[in-house]
Parts: structure tokens; sequence; C-alpha cells
């Protein structure tokens, strides 16, 4: 009888329908998550954000962004050309701009606007697994897709967003959508993932839209290119080493 039901429990573990929750925790299911949208590798990679007001073109800025591993990143402006020679600097949760026309850097915040709806912590701090504490809330259909839903809190309040839900498929742990929030509570912003293509060592979204809860028309496409996996030397991410981006 014992036999019987281990087999017949095993059986119902190994079921294609059975929830894979019941299999990974909610902490594993969120570092799947920053796999898709952030490989814990060196690389260097482009980045292109659109901005859009009232359903109409606003402005765009070009970056390259060099990260290394999950608490350094160095972000280099490259167009428009007025704004070319502006660097950030992200050590773990630190931030520095280093802009040509100001002798030191400045201290910011990677909640400050970057750029449209994108804050700095967006493009230069991408780390739900070390900056959240994440539980799953439930499961949902989202356009098709069966998926987890989880609540992220934040673990303290240096980081971006005082809290996120995000959707991830089950069957790929591809975060398909997110909701990003304020320490107040407030929505700031809503997040597609679109576009997965191969980028790099496997298929990642190269398409984020963004979209303000209450402005309509109003949004920031941020695309993703050209990466290129190597080695970054440690020398790239010191205060010392920005003069040289920025030439």
């Amino acid at each position: 009888m014992l036999r019987t039901f281990i087999t017949i429990t095993i059986a119902w573990f190994l079921l294609p329908g059975f929830p894979a929750f019941a299999q990974l925790t909610s902490a594993e299911i969120v570092e799947r998550i920053d796999e898709a949208r952030n490989p814990q590798i060196d690389y260097t990679v482009t980045v292109e954000i659109t901005t859009y007001s009232n359903n109409q073109l606003s402005k765009s800025a070009t970056y390259e962004v060099l990260v290394k591993g999950k608490e350094k990143t160095v972000v280099k402006t490259i167009l428009p050309a007025v704004e070319k020679g502006r660097v950030l600097l992200m050590l773990n949760e630190n931030l520095w701009a280093f802009l040509p026309e100001v002798s030191k850097p400045l201290r910011i915040s990677l909640q400050e606007r970057l750029i449209g709806e994108v804050a700095n912590g967006d493009v230069a701090r991408v780390n739900f697994a070390g900056d959240y504490t994440p539980i799953v809330l439930r499961t949902e259909t989202l356009n098709d897709k069966d998926c987890y839903v989880l609540e992220l809190t934040a673990k303290d309040d240096s980081v971006t967003y005082g809290k996120v839900i995000v959707w991830a498929e089950k069957e790929t742990l591809w975060p398909r959508k997110a909701e990003f929030y304020a320490l107040s509570g407030r929505m700031l912003k809503t997040c597609a993932y679109q576009e997965y293509q191969l980028l790099g060592d496997r298929i990642r979204p190269t398409q984020l839209v963004m979209e303000g809860p209450l402005a309509k028309g109003k949004k920031s496409i941020i695309r993703y290119s050209d990466i290129h996996i190597e080695e970054l030397p440690e020398k790239y991410f010191t205060k010392e080493y920005m003069k040289k981006f920025m030439e």
C-alpha cells in the first residue's frame, strides 16, 4: 500500500499540468526572471530609448551599457550628440553621474528619471533577486499564457521601486509584464516585456514598453541590441576611469 501511494504521488508531481511553483521557490523563480532580463555575466549592450507623448515622438537617446555581474554598471550616453560624454557609474546601490561640464561627479538616486518613463535604475541596475523579497500571489492567464504573479517588496528604500508586481510565464519563467510602485504605494508605471529574440547566448526580451498609469499616449520604449559577452576589466568600474569614457 505504501509503495502504491509513493508511486502515485511521484506520478502526480510529474504530470505536465502540475504547477511548477510546487517545485521552485519564489526566490528561485525571481532568479530565473532576472536571468532573462539581465544575464549575470560580463557584457556590453546597446540600449536605445524612445519616448512618446500624445502618441508623438518626443525624444530618443542611445546608450552603451557595460555590465559586470549584478553590482557594477557603466552607462555611456552616445546620442543625442549634445549629451555625448555623460556617464553613469553604478557600484552596488550607489550611483554617480559624470558630466563634461561639471568637474566632480554628482551623487544621484536610482529613482531619478533618466528619460521619459525610464528611471536611472531601469538601465543601471536590474537585480530583482538581490533588491526585493518575493512571494507568489497567484497564477493567472495573461495574453493566453499561464503566468505566476509575484509580489516583490523592496528590502530597503535605496532601490528603484518600493514594490513590483511581475507576471512570469509558467512554461519559461520569462517576464511578460510588471507594475512598478513607489515606496508610498502609488503605481508609477507598467512594463511589457516583448520581442523575445536570441540576444547573446539565449532568448531574452529585446523590447520593453513602459507606460504611466494615468497619461494616455505617453510611453517609453527600450530596445536592446548588439550584445557582446566578454570579460570586462575591473578598472572600467572605478571613478578614476570615467574620464576616459567621457572622451
